[in-house]
């Protein structure tokens, strides 16, 4: 079910990365709001600005101005350890890249955000084996990355972000490298976690047909929102 207050809220933000005559600004003002439980894709050109406002939502940066916050919290005045934990958990990360380890198997790629936790081995290997079967991906715990296609390697990247338990997935461009079959695939399996688990999810696509799996579509023109729609989704 959709909150009704905001679990993230962006309030003037802006990102200016170098000075003077090279400063590049990205992000122009920004205000943007999402709810808990919303499915949300995020539209726009190379340069407007979507993947600056992503790597803040996800705290791999921060903004030069303006507020950012997450249920409440002013995210921007956190230290660089406290903005780590926040990531750590309450935020799961998807990427074009899958971002796999080459030489270790899907379990332990999908262990690895439990070990940095401190958890112990036995308590690793059983969710990760579970995360693992979430995805699909039962019986292919000991492969490597050169054993598993490409939508399983996917698979194995949103295994690692689950097993976590996210209250927000951020997904950049999930579906980039994979073909069309795949893609659908993925996408059945993302749009189940927001269906199924309630988990929120912002999702940066180039895609407009991976973007309609959304309930809300939000496009971004230099470094500010130019439209944001919501549609009905069937359930």
């Amino acid at each position: 079910m959709i909150g009704t207050q905001p679990l993230l809220r962006l309030e003037g933000v802006t990102k200016t990365y170098g000075r003077g005559q090279a400063a590049i600004q990205a992000l122009r003002g920004l205000d943007l709001a999402v709810a808990a439980g919303e499915f949300v894709a995020v539209m726009g050109a190379s340069g407007s600005g979507k993947s600056t406002a992503m790597n803040i939502l996800g705290c791999l940066d921060v903004p030069t101005s303006g507020a950012y916050l997450f249920e409440g919290v002013h995210v921007e005045q956190l230290t660089r350890n406290q903005r780590a934990l926040l990531r750590r958990y309450y935020l799961g990360f998807v990427f074009q890249g899958f971002n796999l380890l080459a030489r270790t198997t899907a379990r332990e790629n999908v262990e690895l955000p439990l070990l940095y936790r401190g958890v112990s081995a036995a308590a690793r290997h059983a969710a990760a084996s579970t995360a693992l079967e979430q995805v699909g991906l039962k019986g292919r715990e000991d492969h490597t990355q050169a054993e598993l296609s490409g939508g399983q390697q996917q698979r194995v990247a949103i295994a690692r972000a689950l097993i976590t338990r996210p209250t927000v997935l951020l997904a950049d461009e999930p579906t980039g490298n994979l073909d069309t079959h795949t893609s659908a695939e993925i996408m059945d399996l993302i749009t189940g976690l927001n269906r199924d688990q309630g988990i929120t999810i912002i999702m940066v696509t180039h895609e407009a047909d991976i973007a309609a799996h959304a309930q809300r579509i939000i496009n971004f023109v230099d470094g500010r929102v130019e439209s944001d729609s919501r549609r009905e989704v069937n359930a």
